[in-house]
């Protein structure tokens, strides 16, 4: 099934422009992800190793993968793919997150290549990749399906689609909507639109819509005790991660 053009939703676009200069400040509005990115890399990575039967004890891991981070915003995940040896290319339909990341990736003496493109330009100039990272976007677009569809042809046959997304529900829009925007002002009001948010099985059924097949969910928990997240096998009660398969 071909992907329509794009699926790029520019009310959500323009809320991601507005943060862009803010995304490797620690304690900014970005906070959420900074705190989230060790549980997200420890089942990014541990995924991958188990799909690739690469070795993570190693120094580079993931050297000969070619990986993609789909709304890569300033590179949280980018750089640590490419510190672990992968070929990264970072895109994101938000232009001013580009720059952003390229100056923080030379700093750190990275090699990525960055680009202001969409899931479906990719796709249509025949683009492929071994993952596909696709980390709480799936929520901004204007049609998951699609959306998805252009994720699947991104990847090489038998290659791996990593998604992390919200669910929904009334615990998601205490946590997400009113806790992070409104209590905690760890994000700007409206940067989530809780009718967007995706149940885990809604998901699932989205991603065979797409032609992908999944294999794995987990949660993400945050424990407002240690302060820190954790992987949950059992609550995708709020914030969840999927693992799917292109068909070989």
């Amino acid at each position: 099934m071909q992907a329509p053009q794009s699926t790029v939703d520019a009310g959500e676009i323009a809320k991601f422009e507005a943060m862009a200069a803010e995304w490797w400040d620690e304690n900014g509005k970005f906070k959420p992800l900074h705190m989230l990115n060790p549980c997200r890399l420890d089942y990014i990575t541990q995924q991958i190793a188990g799909e690739f039967d690469r070795d993570l004890k190693t120094a580079k891991p993931f050297a000969g993968l070619r990986i993609l981070d789909i709304g890569c915003g300033g590179g949280l995940l980018a750089e640590p793919m490419a510190r672990l040896g992968a070929d990264v290319v970072g895109a994101d339909a938000a232009e001013r997150n580009i720059p952003v990341a390229q100056i923080h990736a030379e700093q750190s003496g990275l090699e990525i290549d960055y680009r202001h493109t969409t899931a479906e330009a990719m796709a249509d100039a025949g683009e492929q990749f071994d993952v596909v990272l696709n980390m709480e976007v799936v929520e901004h677009v204007a049609s998951p399906v699609d959306y998805l569809t252009a994720c699947r042809q991104l990847l090489k046959p038998g290659g791996l689609h990593l998604c992390s997304t919200l669910n929904r529900n009334a615990k998601s829009y205490v946590m997400a909507i009113i806790g992070a925007e409104h209590v905690m002002r760890w994000l700007p009001k409206g940067t989530h639109e809780w009718s967007k948010f995706i149940t885990p099985d809604e998901l699932y059924a989205l991603m065979r819509d797409a032609g992908l097949e999944p294999v794995d969910r987990k949660g993400f928990v945050f424990n407002p005790v240690t302060w820190s997240w954790k992987l949950s096998d059992r609550d995708l009660s709020v914030n969840y991660v999927t693992a799917s398969l292109k068909p070989a």
